[in-house]
């Protein structure tokens, strides 16, 4: 049984190294998982490398199997996919989804690991984790047949956001996006894209994903009377201005915080993250969700590729490691 691994860590803001690792050897209950691959929610971990957390959200943001602490060393990541190599009768070598950093091999419980559908290819799996939060915000926003509906900021959430939401039935959803080259994926996923300049007002709901203040005050204005911005934006350190007064008040608007760290309410007592997490990765079964991948390069890499998507240098919305 291999017991070598490799796993990528940020040494220091914006740098990162690949380490050895030394396995512990399974226990009961426990599985050891190759990684076939990984992805990089850029959004999420390029906070985390830019060394951008704030010191009160440090445990808050901790990742599941995070080693280290914020900013650095620091080993983080929860998009992996991977084959067991070891464990119970009902997972040995099964496909799975967990929520681990980018590295070759790991041992979890087995509790931690979702068995990837067969209808949903490995390297498409790794957005289970994205399609997770969608989810969650959807089971906050509670859309209704027919609402007509934005979803601000094209990015990996954004996007993943769309992407479930097109199968609400007579619903009008637009994806916005200060980038033009993202109504492609809009198509790919089949919603309509809008620049902000150009999207549709008069909105039951807004989900606000593009971590601009530009972009809340833009879900606000695209609200009608009642209506209600979810927000799912993650600013790290930067502080941001909402624009409370204008139409705020007498349209009666809301703004309301979503976030994947907990189930909400109105699922709580029936639903748990297990439950979730294997809905996500029932929705990946749709091939429209191959457009949310936008590049991929070999593990190795990773130390060079990493600073590049975490400045913008290169526009990705999720970049698939290679195992």
């Amino acid at each position: 049984m291999e017991r070598d691994a490799r796993a990528f860590w940020i040494r220091s803001p914006g740098e990162g190294e690949i380490r050895d690792v030394v396995l512990p050897a399974p226990g009961p209950g426990e599985v050891l998982v190759r990684t076939v691959c990984s992805g990089v929610s850029r959004g999420t971990e390029a906070i985390v490398f830019r060394g951008a957390v704030p010191p009160n959200q440090h445990a808050i943001m901790r990742a599941p199997f995070q080693d280290g602490t914020f900013p650095g060393p620091v080993k983080y990541g929860y998009l992996n996919v991977g084959v067991v190599e070891h464990g119970p009768s009902e997972l040995a070598g099964r496909t799975v989804f967990c929520l681990y950093p980018h590295q070759t091999r790991y041992v979890v419980p087995a509790s931690a690991v979702s068995v990837v559908p067969d209808d949903v290819p490995p390297g498409r799996a790794v957005l289970a984790g994205t399609v997770e939060t969608a989810v969650n915000a959807l089971w906050d926003a509670a859309p209704l047949v027919g609402d007509r509906i934005a979803v601000v900021g094209a990015g990996m959430v954004g996007c993943s956001v769309a992407g479930v939401l097109a199968g609400f039935p007579g619903c009008r959803v637009q994806l916005v996006d200060t980038d033009p080259s993202r109504a492609a994926v809009a198509a790919a996923l089949g919603v309509e894209f809008a620049s902000p300049e150009a999207a549709l007002g008069g909105c039951d709901l807004v989900v606000h994903a593009s971590a601009t203040e530009a972009g809340l005050a833009r879900a606000l204005e695209l609200l009608a009377p009642d209506g209600e911005v979810v927000e799912l934006s993650w600013y790290g350190d930067r502080r941001v201005s909402v624009p409370l007064g204008e139409f705020f008040h007498s349209r009666r608007l809301t703004i309301r915080g979503s976030q994947v760290g907990a189930v909400p309410p109105a699922r709580r007592a029936s639903r748990g993250f297990a439950d979730r997490l294997a809905l996500a990765l029932r929705l990946l079964a749709d091939s429209a969700f191959d457009a949310l991948i936008t590049g991929e390069s070999p593990f190795a890499d990773l130390p060079d590729v990493m600073p590049a998507l975490a400045n913008g240098e290169v526009p990705v919305l999720c970049h698939r490691i290679v195992y």
